[in-house]
Parts: structure tokens; sequence; C-alpha cells
């Protein structure tokens, strides 16, 4: 696995933490993990490629897969959660793995009740940022299915351009017609 290039000496990645205007992106860590289970359902995973976990112990391979990820350098995946109040509010990851450190993939989810605020936008602005000053990087590459409007408008807002269309079959009964933007 390629990983990633840090332009300053990351020493402890699963202690980091990037902070935005109102949210906090936090290394994902197992005290989580009841969040994560309850919160990643079938209608936050309509226009995603994963299903939900069945039971926590898939969200505890999850966050383990995760942590590896971070300790080999090919992965950063974060919770969000609200600077106030500390409340979870979904995960947001770059993903380096499969030979794409140098364009690594945003990827992000939210729990229903933080919809429609704001934090979506937020939370990539704030990792976007925070990658172009620590990471080599080319250029970050954002897959959206078409008919998901609101995070379509997540890459539009930082100039991104779609660079990829296809149509993915995840299982008999969906799939997902994908734009990839490039920022």
């Amino acid at each position: 696995m390629e990983k990633f290039d840090f332009r300053t000496p990351q020493s402890d990645l699963l202690s980091l933490v990037i902070e935005g205007d109102r949210l906090k992106l936090s290394v994902i860590d197992n005290k989580f993990e009841q969040d994560i289970f309850r919160e990643f359902t079938e209608e936050i995973t309509t226009y995603m490629i994963p299903s939900p976990t069945k039971n926590i112990q898939e969200t505890r391979d999850f966050i383990a897969a995760s942590k590896h990820g971070i300790e080999s350098g090919y992965n950063l995946q974060f919770v969000v959660v609200s600077k106030i109040n500390q409340e979870f509010l979904g995960n947001c990851g770059l993903h380096g793995n499969n030979n794409k450190a140098k364009t690594p993939e945003i990827g992000i989810w939210l729990k229903k009740d933080a919809y429609g605020q704001g934090y979506g936008l937020e939370a990539v602005t704030t990792l976007v940022n925070w990658s172009n000053k620590h990471i080599n990087l080319d250029y970050f590459i954002y897959p959206v299915d078409r008919r998901n409007i609101a995070s379509r408008k997540i890459p539009e807002s930082l100039e991104g351009k779609i660079i990829k269309e296809y149509q993915d079959k995840i299982s008999s009964a969906k799939i997902l017609d994908l734009v990839v933007y490039k920022i």
C-alpha cells in the first residue's frame, strides 16, 4: 500500500484532532462505537457503497480496520463532533488505499439529525484545508451518487469538477449512479 506523504512529522496520528469553526474531526475511536452503530442506518447509506453493520462487533471491526489504516499511513478516519457539546454528528475520512495516496478519496456521512446544518461542508472543508497543509497530495476524489444533491453541493462548493461518471451495481436491489469530482 502506498502511504500518505506527510509534509510534517505525524508521530501520533491516532490522537489527531482537527478543528473547524463549529466542529472537530477526531480520529475514530471505540468510544463512538455505539453512536456509529446506531446512526449508520439503511436510510443514511441509501446513496453509499457500504451497508450498515449488522451488529456491534462489525462496527468494532470497522473501527479496528480504520485504526490499522491510520497506523499504516494510508487512511485517516475521523468522527465528526460538535465543539460545543461533543455530540457525535457522523464520520469523515480521507482514504488513500489501493495505491491512491496522492489522490485520496474523501468520504463523509452524517447522522440524520445533523442534516441541513452545513456540517458536511464544514467537515470536508476542514479536512481538505488541513490535508493541503500537512500531506503531499495531488488532488482529492469525491465520488457521490448523482441523486444525492445535498452531498454533490459539497465538492461543487469547493470548485470540484466532474471527471468520471459510471454506475456501480452494489446488489441486485441497489445500483449507484456515481459522479466523481476532482477537488
